[in-house]
């Protein structure tokens, strides 16, 4: 496509020199050069299309002028040329031109008119201006926009590589864009920037601008289109790793679609282009960096010390004065630089950051620690003590590092949940030197307890508690240090019991240590089976804990906005536990409501393979497959469960493999056992009984659905078993959350057998804890079972049925009974409906019909038209012929033509349709 377009650009460069004499005979090398310039290009059948793009979408709607600025391999061209499909859908006389080094303002003027005389098939438009151009370029452009606006035709002007134009012509473009008629729009694509001069047509809504990072692949995109070329059946997780490999570039992904199209085994190609470093890294890397200037080079290798940046951090790490011209130049030319969602941080494209940081390393020794000092000079001065903490690492200034590591640390472990980079540190660090930063130990204490190692969690409280002055505050803080390891452990007895002395009146007075205080009481409430309760705990949190100024982005980490941002973590952890009751509840409309969009907001600030990410994920996931959404559940987990397996919150690693294996049932039952074993595996790996109960129990759900009566009498008795071995020592708060599993493990059991009678007891125990725990999804489950065996069993369960049946939509559980078992699906409005269910909710009133529009409201009342001239009009607009009109109008068909010839006139229209367009455009007649 690009070596097309330079084709047509240097056929306009030659033909230009007859541009200058101003006329030009038909069939001259002008002509030809001008048809090719407003050749579009052709449109790749498998591209995909983007709705967030597309000129419908709300954001582009309705704007006159719309820019799409980017470096090359984005993908500008291609996109114009799909918006130029889309406009001629609509009906619109769409404009192609490609700008050239030789088009100046005459020259543009005539592409103009030779442009819109193709598109548009009006071979004789714009002669005079064809073949005499006025001496003033802007003179002419100001009759061909009067001429386009008589027309009365819904135009679209698409200028592509706009960066070519000369400066004069630039001018004209943009004098073009300030006087545009009512009926015609201009697409831009550039690499440069937009011109100046136009800020005000953006901020009045006029102009709107597509940049890099809107034609950026999302994850939901990328997924979307390596299934469009491979199939529905793609594994996601491996697309997710193809995407964050390209960094969402465009480009990218084409030539990674490439490689794999090229190979019998799609999916064996994309695992070794994962795996290696070779050719087509090389590739990538070669585009992202070439033509670059050795001091642009230079430059960047020097930012690759620090993964974002600020153009005052990049003028303090390079010494480069002229850094944020740089920056600028360098993200409208190149595809190196990505920025962030916040502020004006950037940061530099994985693939080629990898690159420059090997070359960084090949740099004198005095020069790269001359850079890491000034990096971790400014981000101290910045209030960046973590960040500073590594790069003064780097350098070799341990002793600083380590003052800085206990200083921050601690802070940005609350503020982002940092928990790797606090496990890092404190394997670098001795144990004589923690010993000495109890800060740092706290951190470290933390970050082993919110995970898997919960034993060294404890020792290293323990060293915490012997130290001398340990007042109540501190204690307290250990307390919760150790009942968060307990959360993790799956020791839920330990946790009541290490929280429930503090939860009222703790003597905490950091504030957030009173936001972690307030979650943990809402998580309190909701084992206690009290998911309101716990959402009332959150509400009445500590207030001022989301103080004002912090911008989300987290980079600053300490001072008043790392506290800002300590709060932001926290607070997103009581999105975590609301959401969590609210599924608890079954209330899945509400859980998604508040879980897509922290989940959302998670991902850009943490990252996607996040641990607090993915325990989001899991939560959302686990909404949407129960309103019957399995594939965006699904695409929610892509590429977490192995984070998920190693550190998560049990319940979301519960909810995480419970949920694609449930996904997985419908379509390969190996891969559903596949996914519980590995459940197993994991309740194995971490020592948690319940994740292995959980694992057997869901697979009897799976055999019930066959009827496998065997096999899931042999995994009730390894159920029954486990809990025998397992469970000695356990207290009631654990017990109670594994009998409900196994009560569901023996009535799928009984169904599996068929034996009915045997099944209505463990329902009906999982039905009453289900109650008392106000888990309704499971209490809707459970009471269709209990009315299934009634039925089956010869009695009566259609007051039961009913009962599910209504609750089941009023909580939007749409495959609640189709999931839990298919006999279960298939007969429970059956039986409902024998048991005479109750009528439907009754049809909301139906809402009146508009009164038909008055003549005001079709034709406006102008003076520029008599009142049956309005009226004739209005019949057109409605495509009525003479004699239909005169019939309506009771008039003779002649008086008719003698109205429709006045209108032609006055409205300078050559036919009925034009008539009507021209109306609209002036406003006489309202919008179709």
């Amino acid at each position: 496509m690009r070596e097309h377009a330079a084709i047509r650009s240097a056929s306009g460069e030659v033909a230009s020199g007859g541009t200058a004499s101003g006329g030009a005979a038909p069939g001259d090398v002008t002509e030809a050069g001008l048809v090719l310039k407003a050749t579009p290009p052709r449109l790749q059948r498998d591209q995909l299309s983007r709705p967030r793009l597309l000129l419908g979408d709300i954001r582009l709607r309705d704007v006159p002028a719309v820019f799409v600025q980017a470096p090359g391999g984005y993908g500008k061209t291609s996109l114009l040329a799909q918006w130029r499909r889309e406009c001629l859908g609509a009906g619109s006389v769409v404009l192609w031109l490609t700008a050239g080094r030789g088009d100046d303002p005459r020259r543009l003027l005539r592409s103009l008119v030779a442009g819109f005389a193709t598109a548009a098939c009006r071979p004789g438009f714009g002669e005079s201006l064809f073949a005499a151009p006025p001496p003033d370029p802007l003179e002419g452009l100001t009759e061909w926009l009067a001429e386009v606006a008589r027309s009365a035709l819904d135009t679209v002007l698409v200028l592509d590589e706009a960066e070519q134009l000369p400066a004069e012509s630039f001018e004209a473009v943009t004098y073009l864009l300030r006087n545009l008629p009512p009926n015609l729009r201009v697409l831009i694509g550039t690499r440069g920037e937009m011109p100046d001069g136009l800020d005000d047509l953006v901020a009045y809504g006029q102009c709107a601008m597509i940049g890099a990072t809107d034609l950026r692949f999302t994850l939901d995109e990328t997924i979307a289109l390596i299934r469009q070329r491979f199939g529905a059946e793609f594994d996601a997780g491996l697309a997710v790793r193809l995407h964050e490999h390209a960094d969402g570039w465009p480009l990218g992904l084409q030539l990674v679609l490439s490689v794999m199209a090229g190979d019998r085994e799609p999916r064996t190609a994309a695992e070794a282009l994962l795996r290696e470093t070779g050719q087509l890294r090389n590739r990538l890397v070669g585009m992202m960096l070439a033509n670059l200037d050795p001091a642009d080079l230079a430059f960047l290798t020097r930012l690759s010390v620090v993964d974002d940046f600020t153009p005052a951090l990049a003028a303090a790490i390079a010494e480069a004065p002229d850094a944020a011209e740089r920056l600028g130049r360098l993200a409208a030319t190149t595809p190196v630089l990505v920025a962030v969602e916040q502020g004006d941080w950037s940061r530099l494209h994985a693939l080629a950051r990898e690159a420059l940081r090997e070359r960084f390393g090949r740099l004198g020794e005095d020069e790269r620690v001359a850079a890491h000092i000034r990096a971790a000079d400014w981000l101290e001065a910045n209030g960046m003590g973590a960040a500073a903490a590594r790069q003064a690492l780097a350098a070799g200034r341990r002793d600083r590092a380590f003052e800085l590591a206990e200083r921050s640390l601690y802070d940005s472990l609350m503020a982002k949940g940092r928990v790797d980079d606090v496990r890092d540190w404190l394997r670098i660090i001795p144990d004589a030197e923690s010993d000495a930063r109890p800060r740092l130990l706290l951190a470290a204490a933390w970050s082993l307890a919110i995970g898997e190692h919960h034993e060294a969690a404890e020792r290293l409280v323990a060293r915490v508690l012997a130290r001398d002055n340990t007042d109540d505050e501190l204690r307290c803080e250990c307390a919760l240090v150790r009942a968060g390891a307990a959360v993790f452990a799956d020791d839920p007895d330990r946790f009541a019991a290490l929280h429930d002395p503090w939860a009222t009146d703790p003597p905490l007075t950091d504030r957030w240590l009173r936001k972690i205080h307030a979650n943990r009481s809402a998580f309190r409430a909701l084992i206690d089976g009290e998911p309101a309760m716990a959402r009332l705990r959150l509400q009445r949190a500590p207030a001022g804990d989301d103080g004002p100024g912090h911008d989300g982005s987290g980079h600053d980490e300490s001072g008043e906005a790392g506290e800002e941002a300590a709060a932001l973590y926290l607070t997103r952890w009581g999105e975590f536990i609301n959401g969590l009751s609210y599924l608890w509840e079954g209330q899945v409309l509400l859980a998604e409501r508040i879980l897509r969009p922290a989940l959302l907001r998670a991902d850009a600030d943490l990252g996607r393979r996040n641990r607090f990410s993915c325990m989001l994920a899991a939560l959302l996931a686990a909404a949407l497959w129960a309103r019957g959404q399995p594939r965006e559940a699904e695409l929610a987990l892509a590429n977490r469960l192995d984070v998920l397996e190693r550190s998560g919150l049990p319940e979301a690693v519960l909810l995480a493999f419970r949920t694609l294996a449930r996904i997985a049932a419908d379509e390969s039952e190996a891969r559903a056992l596949d996914l519980l074993e590995g459940l197993h595996a994991v309740g194995e790996q971490r020592a948690m009984p319940r994740l292995k109960v959980v694992s057997l129990a869901e697979q009897v759900w799976l055999h019930a659905r066959a009827y496998r009566a065997e096999t899931c009498r042999d995994l009730l008795a390894r159920i029954d078993a486990l809990l025998a071995a397992e469970g000695a020592g356990r207290g009631p708060l654990w017990w109670k959350g594994i009998s409900v599993y196994r009560d569901m493990a023996e009535g799928h059991a009984a169904v599996a057998a068929r034996d009915w009678k045997a099944a209505r007891a463990p329902f009906e125990r999982a039905n009453a804890a289900a109650r008392r725990g106000k888990r309704q999804r499971l209490y809707i489950e459970t009471l269709g079972f209990r009315a299934l065996a009634l039925h089956l069993g010869g009695e009566d369960g259609g007051e039961l049925a009913r009962e599910a049946v209504e609750l089941a939509r009023v909580y939007g559980l749409t495959r609640a009974f189709e999931a839990a078992h298919p006999l279960l699906g298939e007969r429970i409005e059956r039986i409902a409906a024998r048991a005479g269910e109750a009528a439907p909710p009754p049809a909301r009133p139906a809402k009146p019909a508009a009164p038909a529009p008055a003549e005001t409201d079709l034709v406006a009342r102008s003076s520029a038209l008599t009142p049956k001239e309005r009226e004739v009009l209005e019949l057109l607009a409605r495509n009525l012929s003479n004699k239909e009109i005169g019939l309506t109008m009771n008039i003779h068909e002649d008086t008719v033509k003698w109205h429709v010839k006045n209108l032609f006139a006055k409205l300078s229209a050559g036919n009925r349709k034009q008539v009507v367009s021209r109306a609209r455009l002036m406003g006489i007649l309202a919008p179709a």
